[in-house]
């Protein structure tokens, strides 16, 4: 995919001392702790910071480094922050900025260098099969088989063609990084000489250093981790980090402890994480490949646990050679001690190599997988690695994110509680006037009211109510407040128009609750002061719907005067004294498909793991809905406390992961990966899901996601349907058998045939067929095996993972390949015994006998090794093999009674060499399928 260059500051083992480090930095990251020190806060810092996390993971050494830091930023007063990066409270001058810019380079968060179109067309070219036929085609053209070479090159062509046109669509990668820190930056910087001035002016994020001081406001994006020296109201989205959709409160005036998550550090921000609202001030510490950010990509692109398929191709090839190297040079020396015409020898062992070679093999595999990946196509996937449809038909384990994946991703209202948590039609009443009257911003949670209050039947009359104003919601106060009034006619009032005038407040729990002084019982309506007990007994009831996994807000109303309403800017008393309604509870339902999806996964073979960044009550409640097992869930914090074999067994076991961060989602398909032994499957659409998605043997993103995870992805789902994958974990389990049916068909074959030519040449003294009579066999059998990704597969097959077993194809080849070479020989028997063709007068009948049953025998095994049953009885191939098995075997039979024939030196044949064939393949299939039944019986698989 590329390669990533990063600074040599977190790569190297030694570091060039930059101008803004100084030895307590060296301190922090590099060094144990010394008993000596320059001051004795230092040597606290450094005590503080050789606790370290023990965690299970493996960090590398860059990460190590970068949690040390900002660990150590998060622990320290301002004014010694200030320090840490040699800078000042009015910034840096201009001309310390410019010189350690050209020190370390522009501020970005990784450098990638793209492949290029022929980096994508070397990888399709280099197989090892390729070079094979490359190596043969070469020869050809030497000896004057221009044919015979022309034919391989095409395979080779087509092969080639197939995979690079496939996999040229996702060269892209990673650039999409810099649209986190694309922006204009407001720093502020010192000028003068003698008199220092401070100025603040904007410039590019990447012109950023170490030691700037950066104001930020609403919108903003950090373009380094910071950290914190002002902050007013400050609230900050991580969500390009941790994938949760909810805000994070920041604080300069605080000095954090090392037991909190470091995405949980109040005084520090992150690179890529964008302020919601408020506003302040931030000395920059880290820039580049040196931030958080850093750590979380450094991983992408490197090296995948090796593919078993893909080594088992490699070593069939080496064993395919060397048997290749042994036999032709014994048939090619035998040739010649016979004929003594050299070129000749070497022309006829070239046309055995041949014979030897799975010739169709990258043209058969390509061909599959594109199969595949138009099948999905259908199905609405874009496929952009190949290789991805065979490995979802091994994926094993399939980890998925929780939002949009397993779940609607919007809001159901559930319940309206009162203090006391009953169902209270008067809390939805106001609730749903405010969420009517809003008109500021809708969000997900008031068009959840309003579908409520229509879809069952509530007749609130808004219209009897007038909207007077609106104070609107922002992160700060995190509630929004409608007033209004009603008229209403009493008898009992002599005033034939009385008004009712009130101020509905909604919004998160604590926020309402602050503004409360009072609390109403609403069934007799008597008002009684709102307590501290009566607030912690709230707080409790909230804490176990929250642990249900429901997301709660809170109701609360004030009644006004009757004299005209006018609020003035900026007045934050009349947001008080308000009195408690109660509660409005609200849960992200699970998709309708998401349960039978998960089932029908459960029923191939394909265990869920769901790995979120939300909270672990929401996720076990979402998990419940969809039937996956929360006997063993764990979080991220966990995790971290963990050591090594620990955390693989935890990762073993678990079924729910929650609160992960990037880098914590990428140890554990990792782990699930070397430890495990699984071939893994990850559904993200973040961000925070772009190492997993890189990491795992099968990435899988939606055409919604981020453009980065779209861009690690192997597969894209134009929809988020977990249905579609299960289309997609059959279409690859009917690829790769079929591509194994290739495998050990052709092996077989080719090893039989080449032993029988070997045993033939031995006895006989001269040639069983002629080079070109037997790349003639051999062009046609190729031909006739391209139905083959047409085939299908039996229902058993596809119900469980299919993976290359190492041990597998030398036992299946050591059973059956002596079949193929028995029955060859026999015919060689009988024509010996029968038809007394032992000598040179009665070659062109044994080259015609043999050339005829070679061909039938390699066209018709296919039909042995696809099923586990008996071929033709109890299972058909599809029509399209039947018809190339049928349309092969004819032109081979009639061929020696056409002009064609003769040029290629054939004679006809008596019928009762024909009656012999059918009895030899009777034979021939009675043996192979007893034998297979042995094999069964014994290695409990086939294919």
């Amino acid at each position: 995919m590329g390669s990533f260059k990063f600074l040599s500051f977190l790569t190297s083992k030694t570091h060039p001392r930059l101008p803004y480090q100084n030895p307590i930095r060296q301190n922090l990251v590099d060094k144990p702790e010394s008993q000596y020190g320059p001051n004795r806060v230092f040597r606290f810092l450094r005590r503080l910071m050789s606790g370290g996390i023990i965690d299970g993971g493996s960090r590398t050494e860059a990460e190590e480094k970068v949690y040390s830091w900002l660990y150590a930023l998060a622990q320290s007063d301002k004014d010694l922050v200030y320090e840490y990066v040699r800078s000042t409270e009015r910034g840096l001058s201009f001309t310390e900025a410019e010189r350690r810019l050209k020190e370390n380079g522009p501020n970005v968060p990784v450098d990638f260098s793209f492949p290029r179109w022929w980096n994508f067309l070397w990888h399709a070219f280099f197989h090892p099969f390729n070079i094979i036929l490359i190596i043969l085609s070469v020869i050809s053209y030497i000896t004057s088989d221009s044919p015979n070479g022309c034919i391989m090159l095409v395979l080779v062509l087509i092969s080639v063609c197939l995979r690079f046109y496939q996999e040229y669509g996702s060269s892209k990668a990673a650039m999409e990084l810099s649209e986190f820190v694309r922006c204009p930056v407001k720093v502020q910087r010192c000028a003068g000489r003698v008199v220092q001035t401070e100025l603040v002016v904007q410039i590019d994020q990447r012109d950023i250093v170490p030691g700037d001081i950066i104001i930020f406001e609403p919108g903003d994006i950090f373009p380094g981790d910071v950290r914190l020296l002002s902050s007013k109201h400050l609230v900050v989205s991580q969500a390009s980090l941790t994938g949760e959709s909810w805000t994070t409160e920041k604080t300069a005036d605080i000095r954090e402890d090392q037991s909190t998550p470091l995405l949980d550090l109040r005084n520090i921000c992150f690179m890529g994480t964008n302020v919601v609202s408020g506003s302040g001030s931030g000395l920059v510490v880290s820039t580049g490949s040196k931030t958080y950010m850093s750590t979380m990509f450094s991983n992408i692109g490197k090296k995948k646990p090796p593919n078993d398929f893909e080594d088992g191709i490699r070593r069939i090839s080496y064993v395919l050679v060397a048997v290749m190297l042994v036999v032709v040079t014994i048939i090619v020396i035998t040739d010649y001690s016979t004929s003594q015409d050299l070129t000749e020898s070497i022309l006829f062992g070239v046309s055995v190599a041949s014979a030897l070679t799975p010739q169709m093999l990258p043209l058969i595999v390509n061909t599959s997988l594109a199969k595949g990946a138009l099948a999905m196509a259908r199905d609405r996937c874009i496929i952009k690695s190949l290789s991805a449809i065979r490995d979802m038909g091994s994926m094993d384990i399939l980890c998925i994110d929780k939002t949009g994946t397993l779940t609607m991703n919007r809001a159901i209202m559930v319940n309206y509680l009162d203090s006391w948590g009953l169902d209270k039609e008067k809390v939805l009443q106001f609730a749903f006037l405010n969420s009517y009257f809003k008109t500021d911003q809708k969000y997900p949670l008031d068009d959840a009211i309003l579908a409520h209050v229509y879809t069952n039947g509530f007749r609130f009359q808004p219209s009897k109510w007038k909207k007077l104003d609106e104070i609107p919601f922002d992160f700060i106060r995190r509630r929004v407040s409608i007033v209004m009034e009603r008229e209403e006619e009493k008898e009992e009032d002599k005033d034939p128009h009385g008004f009712e005038r009130v101020m509905v407040t909604k919004g998160a729990l604590e926020e309402v609750m602050k503004v409360c002084s009072f609390m109403e019982d609403v069934d007799s309506g008597a008002i009684s002061p709102f307590s501290p007990e009566e607030y912690q007994r709230i707080i409790n009831m909230t804490e176990e719907i929250s642990n249900e996994g429901l997301r709660v807000i809170g109701v609360a109303t004030k009644k006004l005067e009757k004299i005209r309403y006018e609020r003035k800017d900026n007045d934050d008393t009349s947001e008080s004294d308000m009195i408690f309604l109660g509660l409005v509870t609200f849960f992200d339902p699970p998709k309708d498909s998401a349960k039978q999806a998960l089932w029908r996964l459960a029923e191939k073979g394909v265990k869920a793991k769901v790995l979120t960044g939300d909270s672990l009550s929401l996720s076990i409640r979402v998990c419940k809905e969809v039937g996956i097992r929360t006997t063993h869930v764990v979080t991220g914090p966990e995790l971290e406390l963990l050591d090594h074999d620990a955390f693989h067994e935890t990762v073993k076991t678990a079924t729910v992961l929650a609160r992960l961060t990037p880098t914590q989602k990428l140890r554990v398909v990792q782990s699930l990966q070397t430890v495990g032994n699984h071939i893994v499957g990850f559904l993200g659409d973040g961000v925070n899901d772009s190492l997993a998605l890189d990491a795992a043997h099968v990435g899988i993103s939606v055409d919604s996601g981020a453009s980065v995870a779209k861009d690690f992805a192997d597969i894209i789902l134009l929809e988020k349907d977990l249905n579609v994958l299960i289309a997609g974990v059959e279409h690859g389990r009917l690829t790769f058998g079929n591509t194994m049916k290739y495998i050990k068909m052709s092996v077989i074959a080719n090893l039989g045939s080449v032993l029988s030519i070997l045993i033939a040449t031995l006895v006989l003294k001269y040639e069983p067929l002629t080079a070109r009579q037997l790349l003639t066999q051999n062009f046609l059998y190729s031909v006739g095996q391209i139905a083959i990704p047409w085939d299908k597969m039996e229902e058993d097959y596809v119900k469980v993972p299919q993976r290359w077993s190492k041990q597998g194809l030398p036992m299946f080849i050591l059973w059956n390949g002596p079949v193929c070479t028995l029955f060859d020989v026999t015919t060689l028997l009988f024509l010996w015994i029968y038809y007394k063709a032992d000598s040179l007068e009665d070659l062109i009948f044994f080259h015609t006998a043999w050339f005829i049953e070679g061909l039938l025998m390699q066209t018709l095994i296919i039909h042995l090794i696809r099923t586990e049953k008996i071929p033709f009885i109890q299972e058909c191939a599809s029509w399209p093999v039947l018809c190339s098995t049928v349309l092969v075997s004819a032109i081979g039979i009639t061929i020696p009674f056409t002009p064609i024939g003769e040029v290629m030196g054939f004679i006809k044949l008596p019928l009762s060499y024909f009656g012999f064939l059918v009895v030899l393949f009777i034979g021939y299939f009675v043996v192979g399928q007893l034998v297979k039944r042995l094999y069964i019986l014994v290695h409990k698989s086939w294919l």
